[in-house]
């Protein structure tokens, strides 16, 4: 006997005797004969069928589903949420299927009740055959809900399948892909640890800016300090400038605490006099003797003097300054910063510290390397809390700004400053107007001089500051891999160009 179908029982006197029938109902469409449905008795004996009843109600109390379906209507779906839909669309044909057969039960206890022998003898055969007609009419409704809900569980079994197949795919084209993430080269990263090295001879070879020209007056001279030598630039009697060693070369006393004599540095130690070329023109108190200290090519474009501190014959070009159209300069500042120089470069071509270490002063920007100690950039200024376009072209005013990073010693930086200005220049003629740009400049480099401190200290103790570069380190990389091809000698030097 199948499970869970209706069973009754009935008596009747057969041959004198009282016989006791257990019925079971089952109905079922005839296959061979489209919607018909066919009334089986399947008769045994007394105590052969055990009452269902109870295990009917069990079965068909089952709480519908669609009030815990989530909302999804206009929603695109992953592959996960699609499969959490087909389930729930699952558990809603089990379930209507579940009523569907509950209200045929509840027919089959009624086709009982009118073939029941004692309840037969108080209804008319009239009135059993309209009920008869009307039981018919709702198995035959019903019959159209089972093939339905059979409908639905079809659909929803072959809308399963499509899902796992697109899972399927999906799971073949990530693991496809992480096979190839797995067979890429291993990702590029940079080793700027410490203690810093003295600087390679390779990086000698390149013209540096090392003073203002308005700040070289006649009769006076500058010290400097340029990859860890010292050298001292004045004004010879023609007016132009040259670059000697900041030595004399009798009793290595310091050129810087003497004077300049008629274009002539003169030793404070006893008189020595030495031109531009760096030859001891008089030696006061003694015999002229054949004296020459070095000197450095000395050059003098674009309002700053430039000098060729390597070995090699000096390049014939030097970089150009100019400015973009429309600016003009309104502050030159130089700064000595206890920094070293190629991580305060690391610092002016970050593109992304500037909203978190600069919330008060400038829009948008960005910077250009030049090789191996400048830094351009234009930025648009917009007032603070508002935020002029999308570009710095977009921006009405502008700052333009050239940094020189000079690397004076492994430890500290000689930093020239440049501020160009595209709007009010009525501010150049404004009284002490020098000592605001100085003060402004001073809070934005002292904001960047505190985080460049803390990984330099890290550096000197061995830890690399460079561990994982991201996109927006871009500028930085390039100078740390144009200046590693510089150290190791590369005759061809990467964005040359």
């Amino acid at each position: 006997m199948p499970e869970n179908f209706p069973a009754f029982s009935a008596g009747a006197i057969v041959g004198g005797a009282f016989v006791r029938l257990d019925v079971a109902i089952l109905v079922a469409p005839i296959d061979f004969v489209k919607g018909s449905f066919g009334v089986f008795a399947v008769y045994g004996e007394e105590g052969g069928i055990p009452d269902k009843k109870d295990s009917w109600l069990t079965l068909f109390n089952v709480e519908e589903p669609r009030t815990k379906v989530p909302q999804i209507k206009g929603k695109f779906l992953d592959a996960n949420q699609a499969l959490e839909v087909v389930r729930y669309d699952l558990q809603y044909c089990d379930w209507r299927t579940r009523q569907d057969v509950l209200t045929i039960m509840l027919l089959h206890e009624k086709i009982i009740e009118v073939l029941n022998p004692l309840a037969r003898d108080y209804k008319s055969i009239g009135t059993m055959k309209n009920e008869l007609a009307e039981l018919q009419e709702e198995l035959s409704l019903d019959h159209n809900q089972v093939h339905i809900s059979e409908a639905r569980v079809s659909a929803a079994l072959d809308k399963l399948s499509y899902m796992e197949e697109l899972v399927d795919d999906r799971l073949l084209q990530e693991r496809r892909l992480l096979d190839t993430v797995k067979s890429k080269p291993p990702r590029r990263t940079l080793n700027v640890s410490g203690p810093v090295q003295d600087y390679n001879s390779h990086l000698k070879n390149f013209w540096y800016p090392v003073v203002f020209s308005a700040d070289l007056k006649d009769d006076t001279m500058l010290p400097i300090d340029c990859l860890e030598q010292s050298w001292v630039i004045f004004r010879g009697t023609d007016g132009e400038s040259g670059c000697v060693q900041n030595t004399c070369a009798h009793r290595a006393c310091p050129l810087d605490l003497g004077s300049v004599n008629e274009g002539r540095i003169q030793c404070p130690y006893h008189g020595w006099e030495y031109s531009t070329d760096g030859k001891c023109e008089k030696m006061p108190s003694t015999r002229l003797l054949n004296v020459k200290i070095k000197a450095l090519p000395c050059f003098e474009q674009e309002g700053m003097k430039w000098i060729w501190p390597g070995n090699d014959p000096p390049a014939a070009t030097l970089p150009s300054l100019l400015l973009p159209s429309g600016f003009q300069i309104h502050e030159e500042i130089v700064m000595e910063l206890p920094v070293e120089h190629g991580l305060l470069l690391d610092n002016l071509l970050d593109l992304a510290h500037a909203p978190f270490t600069h919330t008060s002063t400038f829009a948008k920007g960005w910077s250009v390397p030049r090789p191996p100690c400048l830094v351009l950039s234009t930025i648009g200024i917009s007032k603070p809390g508002k935020l002029e376009g999308q570009s710095t072209r977009q921006c009405s005013t502008h700052l333009h700004q050239l940094h020189v990073c000079l690397p004076a010693s492994r430890q500290k930086t000689r930093l020239l400053y440049r501020m160009s200005l595209d709007f009010v220049p009525v501010l150049k003629h404004i009284p002490f107007m020098q000592y605001v740009w100085r003060h402004v400049a001073e809070q934005v480099l002292n904001e960047d001089l505190r985080l460049v401190l803390g990984p330099q200290d890290r550096m000197l103790n061995g830890a690399n500051i460079w561990n994982l570069p991201v996109s927006y380190d871009k500028l930085g990389v390039r100078y740390r891999i144009w200046r590693d091809a510089v150290d190791s000698g590369a005759k061809q030097l990467p964005f040359s160009k």
